[in-house]
């Protein structure tokens, strides 16, 4: 299941989804292209960018 970041833009802008139902990957994809192929990154390179993102803010 897809859900979107909580930082997209509510007007229908730039808008990140992920994908939380795989233990070892996370995919990302655009909410404005769905049907594209998503990036994976592994979780752990993916909780070190979302560690980086939250000590920024």
């Amino acid at each position: 299941m897809w859900r979107k970041s909580s930082h997209g833009n509510s007007e229908g802008g730039a808008c990140l989804e992920v994908a939380d139902d795989f233990p070892s990957l996370v995919p990302v994809r655009d909410s404005k292209a769905p049907h594209l192929a998503p990036l994976l990154f592994p979780a752990s390179a993916w909780a070190a960018f979302d560690g980086a993102l939250r000590s920024d803010s």
